[in-house]
This record gives C-alpha cells, sequence and structure tokens, in this order.
C-alpha cells in the first residue's frame, strides 16, 4: 500500500508528465556548470538561482560539501563537460549545529553499536562558521588535482531568511 508521500509522488507526477515536452534535452547540461548545495528542503535551486530544466547539474548533500561532491563534479566535468562550479552554502544550516561526536552518539544512541560500528570513523564534515565553511570547500575544490585549473569555481551563501545570495569567493 502506498504511503501518503508514494501518492502525492504519483498524483503530482501525473500532472507533471501530461505536459511535458522536454525529453529531448542532451544529456550534457547546456550551460555547462555544476551547482553544489545544500540538501535542506528550504532551498529550490532551481528558483533562487535561476536554473531551468537542462541548464545545469545540482548536486545537494548535507552542507553542499565539497568532498560528498568530487565524485559527482569529477563525472560532470570529464564526462559531460562542465566547466564551472558553484558552491553555495546557506544561513540557517544543520551542520552548523553539531560536531562529529554529537552525530556519532545519537547514531549509537538510535541504532546502537552495530549501527555506529558500520560508519566507523566517517567524518560527517560538520563545520561552525558558515563563511569559512565555504572558503574551505572552495580551497577543497581548487587545489585538487581531480579539478582542472580550467574550471572556475566560486563560493556563495544563501540566505534562506531573504532568498538573497552573496558571494564570498
Amino acid at each position: 500500500m502506498a504511503t501518503a508521500t508514494q501518492k502525492n509522488l504519483i498524483e503530482n507526477n501525473e500532472k507533471y508528465s501530461s505536459n511535458f515536452t522536454e525529453g529531448d534535452l542532451a544529456l550534457p547540461p547546456a550551460k555547462k556548470y555544476a551547482v553544489v548545495t545544500c540538501m535542506d528542503a528550504r532551498i529550490d535551486p532551481a528558483a533562487a538561482f535561476g536554473i531551468s530544466l537542462g541548464d545545469a547539474h545540482v548536486i545537494r548533500n548535507a552542507g553542499g560539501n565539497a568532498r560528498d561532491a568530487i565524485r559527482s563534479l569529477v563525472i560532470s566535468e570529464q564526462l559531460l563537460g562542465t566547466n564551472e562550479i558553484l558552491l553555495i552554502k546557506h544561513t540557517g544550516c544543520g551542520m552548523l549545529t553539531f560536531k562529529n561526536e554529537d552525530a556519532h552518539g545519537i547514531v549509537e544512541k538510535n541504532l546502537g553499536a552495530e549501527g555506529k560500528k558500520e560508519l566507523g570513523v566517517l567524518d560527517f564534515q560538520p563545520f561552525s562558521l558558515l563563511e569559512k565553511g565555504v572558503e574551505d570547500d572552495v580551497e577543497y575544490l581548487r587545489s585538487s588535482k581531480a579539478i582542472p585549473d580550467s574550471v572556475t569555481i566560486s563560493g556563495w551563501v544563501y540566505e534562506v531568511e531573504t532568498g538573497k545570495v552573496r558571494n564570498i569567493t
């Protein structure tokens, strides 16, 4: 039996697909850039950053983390021709609110020793200062041998309170 969320997916997809006309878009993104941003539900990258279907790769993860995104970025650039990265973190990010020890403790409390063991010494990659988190991730990408020097990389903060972005680096 379908959950309410699954029913919502099916109903809304029926509406969307009944008028869908963009099935012939090319596989590589037309505007040749990738966005790395947070999975936070308050961010709508298409609306907030002016991304139309087929324009860009949008890579989302907890905190808009560059290290988590590197696999997708390499595929985006090496196989699909992107040449620019916009790294966009945001105000009010949950990754600002805890430390690794906190996350590991919660996993152990909720899932037991086996859950904690499976994660090992996983670095959840929290950060305590928003702008520094942007700077550190941009520096990581710029110094990575997996990202060519020819790729333009910039770092931004999206303000969930106002919907505005501001350039950090």
